[in-house]
C-alpha cells in the first residue's frame, strides 16, 4: 500500500515518463484520485489510469475524465472527443451528462455543447475577404462550413453566427471571415490592387541600432551575434556578481544548464566568443548591439528589454585606451561630446566587482536638463572573471545603453 506522498516518490524517478507531470501536485494538499460506485480506484490525475479503468477492443461504455489546469482547455478538450466520439454510439451523438460537485457545494453539469453566438456584418467579412456578397449570400456559405448562420437585421447587415462546440478555433470576426473566404473559393476572389499604398520606415531603436553597429564596424571591430540565454553562473558568479533575485528572468523548465535564464549583460557572450576562438591571431576586437532583459514589475509582462552596445578588445596587454577610443568615436557619432556639460558624456570612477579595483568607471551621461544618467560602465576585466571564462590574455571592455540616444 501507498499514500500520495509515497506514489509521488515512487513515480519521480528521472526515468519515469509520469515524473514531467509531477510538478502538478507535487505541493498540493491533497492529491485527487477517482473511483467508481464499488470503490475501486479508477484513475490518480494527472499520473496514471489503473489497469480496471483500461479501454480495450471490447469496451462498450467510455467514462471520459479529463485533468487540466486551465479550466477553459478542459472544457474545449471534453466537447471535442465527446462530438467526434458520439458518432459511434449505439444512438449516434448521444451522450450521458456527469454531475461535478466541487469541493464548495457547486454542482455543475458537463457536458456543456450548447453552440456560442457570434454578431457581425456582411459589410466587415465583404471588407476583409474582398467580394461582395449580399447578407443572405453570406449565411448560405457559412452554413456550407457548418455554422448556423442567420441575417438578423437585413437593412443593417447584421448577422448572427452559432458557433459549434467543434469550433473552439474561432475566437473573433476575422475567423469567420476565413471560414467565409475558404466556401467562397480562393480562387473565386477577384484580384484587385491595393487601395491604401505607405511606406514602411525603420523602429527609432533600430535605426539607433544600426547607426551604432556601422559606426564600430568602420573602427575595425569584428560584430557577433551570442545566445540571449545563458547560465545563472554566467550571470552571475562567473562576473563576480551577486544575485538579489530581483534581475534576472528564470527560465521555468531549462532544458540545459547552460541556458537557465535570459542575459543581463552582452559581456558574458562575447568572452565565450573569444574562448572559442582561442587559435585565431590577437588582438580580438568584438562587439554585440542586442537586447539584454530583466524584471520589472511595472510591466504587464513583468520584465523589459534594453538595447546595450557592448565592445572588448583583448591582447597581450589590455590597452585600456583602445577601448577608450572606441566609446569616444561612438560618442563623437551619436553628436554627444566629452563634456560634463548638458548634452555630453564623461567618466566617473567606480568600484564594479567586473573589473580590477582603481581600473572602472561609471559612463555618465548629462541630459539638457542637467540630469545625470549611467549608461554603464567600462574597464580592464578582473583576472578571476578571466579563469572563469579559460581566458589566457588581458581584457577591456566596455558597456552602455544605448536607449536614452533616442
Amino acid at each position: 500500500l501507498m499514500d500520495g506522498h509515497r506514489v509521488i516518490e515512487f513515480y519521480g524517478a528521472k526515468d519515469s515518463p509520469i515524473e514531467k507531470y509531477l510538478d502538478i501536485i507535487r505541493h498540493s494538499p491533497v492529491f485527487p484520485v477517482v473511483y467508481d460506485a464499488n470503490g475501486t480506484v479508477m484513475s490518480l490525475p494527472p499520473l496514471i489510469n489503473s489497469e480496471h479503468s483500461k479501454i480495450t477492443l471490447d469496451t462498450r461504455n467510455i467514462f471520459i475524465e479529463i485533468t487540466a489546469t486551465d479550466f477553459t482547455k478542459v472544457g474545449i478538450t471534453l466537447n471535442i472527443l465527446l462530438t467526434m466520439f458520439s458518432g459511434y454510439c449505439a444512438e449516434p451523438f448521444a451522450v450521458e451528462p456527469v454531475e461535478v460537485i466541487y469541493p464548495d457545494g457547486k454542482s455543475i453539469v458537463y457536458p456543456d455543447l450548447e453552440p456560442r453566438t457570434m454578431h457581425t456584418t456582411a459589410k466587415y467579412l465583404n471588407g476583409i475577404v474582398g467580394i461582395d456578397q449580399s447578407s443572405e449570400e453570406i449565411v448560405a456559405l457559412l452554413k456550407k462550413m457548418s455554422l448556423e448562420a442567420a441575417v438578423e437585421n437585413a437593412d443593417k447587415g447584421e448577422i448572427s453566427v452559432k458557433l459549434p462546440p467543434t469550433r473552439p478555433d474561432i475566437l473573433q470576426e476575422c475567423d469567420i471571415a476565413e471560414d467565409l473566404a475558404i466556401a467562397f473559393g480562393y480562387n473565386n476572389i477577384p484580384r484587385a490592387a491595393n487601395s491604401e499604398a505607405t511606406v514602411g520606415v525603420p523602429l527609432p531603436l533600430n535605426k539607433l541600432d544600426d547607426i551604432v553597429r556601422r559606426e564600430i564596424a568602420m573602427a575595425g571591430w569584428t560584430e557577433a551575434l551570442t545566445l540571449s540565454l545563458c547560465s545563472h553562473d554566467e550571470n552571475f558568479t562567473f562576473l563576480r556578481r551577486t544575485d538579489n533575485g530581483n534581475e534576472a528572468v528564470v527560465l521555468l523548465k531549462p532544458k540545459s544548464l547552460e541556458f537557465q535564464e535570459c542575459r543581463l549583460s552582452l559581456l558574458p557572450g562575447l568572452l565565450k566568443c573569444i574562448r572559442e576562438n582561442k587559435m585565431h591571431a590577437l588582438p580580438f576586437k568584438m562587439f554585440e548591439v542586442s537586447d539584454v532583459v530583466f524584471k520589472n514589475p511595472e510591466r504587464p509582462t513583468g520584465t523589459q528589454n534594453q538595447r546595450r552596445a557592448c565592445a572588448l578588445f583583448s591582447s597581450s596587454s589590455a590597452q585600456f585606451e583602445v577601448t577608450s577610443g572606441l566609446l569616444d568615436t561612438l560618442m563623437t557619432a551619436l553628436n554627444v561630446p566629452h563634456r560634463k556639460q548638458a548634452g555630453g558624456y564623461y567618466l566617473e570612477a567606480a568600484d564594479i566587482p567586473t573589473y580590477l579595483p582603481g581600473r572602472s568607471a561609471n559612463v555618465v551621461r548629462v541630459a539638457e536638463n542637467g540630469d545625470k544618467i549611467i549608461l554603464g560602465s567600462i574597464g580592464v576585466i578582473h583576472p578571476e572573471i578571466l579563469r572563469n571564462f579559460e581566458l589566457d590574455y588581458p581584457v577591456s571592455s566596455f558597456e552602455i545603453n544605448i536607449e536614452p540616444f533616442l
